[in-house]
């Protein structure tokens, strides 16, 4: 992984909604990576996990797997993003699994799957981003 990135990812603890989300990556890397997020600080007006949380978490893993594959001198700009909610959750953590559908040299997409304890799926975000040289 990119040095610079590694360095961004750890002194920012992925970014500051990342961090008032209560988001706690788990294991990083372009193809496959995991995170959690509780559900408590984050539900919407009848204490459901709002949807934008969800989408908060896909992009978050999304972004920095395709950081990670753009590499040194590179990184990612989403450019599309959806979710589709199946299922709501009033408490506990959802964990996001995120999952490279394409990983190409300019674009790379990716499906994150957020579940709830037990395992059901709760909501599939999809992303993609362009890679771009640093340099313009």
């Amino acid at each position: 992984m990119d040095p610079e990135l590694v360095e961004r990812l750890v002194t920012t603890a992925g970014g500051e909604l990342a961090v008032k989300m209560g988001i706690e990556f788990v294991s990083l890397s372009a193809e496959h990576s995991i995170a959690r997020m509780p559900v408590e600080g984050n539900t919407q007006v009848i204490g459901l996990l709002h949807g934008g949380a969800h989408v908060v978490l896909g992009e978050s893993l999304g972004s920095i797997s395709s950081a990670i594959h753009a590499g040194p001198g590179r990184f990612a700009v989403g450019i599309e993003i959806n979710a589709t909610h199946s299922r709501s959750v009033t408490s506990g953590w959802v964990t996001g699994t995120c999952e490279a559908l394409v990983l190409g040299r300019t674009l790379a997409t990716h499906e994150i799957v957020m579940r709830d304890d037990e395992g059901r799926r709760l909501s599939t975000v999809r992303m993609t981003n362009y890679l771009r040289s640093a340099e313009r």
